[in-house]
């Protein structure tokens, strides 16, 4: 009997770890363009990180438009063009406008379909550097279904007190997870302008997570940093370049903590002591 698969289960199956998880990112031509793009820049981390050169087996790119999925298979990455009928994503989505709130709802409605075809997924934005392996830090626990970063941690990492960001998080393919999917996709047309994080926050609030049965885990700004809260380098794992509006601001600050990275790898014992990250000089000025 002939099984049926289209373009985006031979792709799935292609990236997906041996228990069935891949690594997500969404790009369109802002990021893959100029003389280093973000998605570059986003290449480069895996590249000079600990442990997490071969984790870009397991990426799989997400382009909406035509150039970025150019970029991708030049590259020779797993690529995979999400159509959306009517609408130009091309250019850059500066934060919390129009365009910029229709691709995250695209994104969360492509990443609930992944979940329906029984995979799990780390997505995480291309402003996220992998500097080290995250999977060291992300929990095995199949009881856990949803494991999200936060841009200020309270110390609990099952407090819903927590503010949820969605530029990096995993989440377990099951029943609970692709009902709660379901769910805040459905609250796209009555969010009001709200972004899809904000809408998802407020739906914990509304103990929708207990009421679907939902194990979700904070993840410790101490090891899943970003501009809004910077880490100890000496343990960091992922830095995200939040707290910061446009990809040029972006660019220019995670460069900054690539060279930052680097040398803290060539420093001694002392040195490391008293190493401090970079000011996000770029991105404080990008409001």
């Amino acid at each position: 009997m002939m099984i049926y698969r289209d373009d985006l289960d031979e792709v799935l199956a292609a990236a997906a770890t041996e228990n069935m998880t891949v690594i997500i990112a969404v790009v369109n031509t802002a990021y893959v363009e100029g003389n280093k793009s973000m998605l570059d820049l986003f290449l480069d981390g895996f590249w000079v990180g600990d442990g997490t050169r071969g984790l870009t087996d397991h990426l799989l790119i997400v382009a909406v438009d035509q150039v970025s999925h150019e970029r991708c298979k030049f590259l020779r990455l797993h690529c995979y063009k999400l159509e959306t009928d009517g609408v130009d994503f091309a250019g850059e989505k500066l934060y919390m406008s129009n365009d910029f709130i229709k691709l995250m709802w695209r994104r969360t409605q492509f990443l609930g379909d992944v979940l329906k075809r029984g995979y799990n997924f780390i997505f995480t934005d291309t402003d996220v550097m992998w500097l080290r392996n995250p999977f060291s830090m992300l929990s095995p626990d199949e009881t856990i279904d949803l494991q999200f970063s936060s841009d200020l941690f309270n110390g609990d990492e099952w407090s819903e007190n927590n503010h949820i960001n969605t530029g990096f998080y995993m989440v377990r393919s099951n029943n609970r997870t692709t009902a709660m999917f379901d769910a805040w996709y459905g609250k796209k047309d009555s969010s009001g302008g709200m972004k899809e994080q904000d809408v998802l926050e407020v739906f914990m609030h509304e103990r929708a997570f207990r009421d679907l049965g939902l194990r979700v885990r904070f993840l410790n700004t101490l090891y899943f940093s970003g501009f809004c809260y910077n880490s100890d380098i000496r343990t960091v794992v992922t830095v995200h370049a939040n707290c910061c509006r446009t990809i040029s601001a972006k660019i220019a600050d995670l460069i900054v903590v690539i060279h930052d990275w680097k040398r803290f790898k060539r420093s001694s014992t002392n040195q490391e002591l008293e190493f401090r990250w970079s000011k996000h000089i770029a991105c404080e000025n990008s409001w």
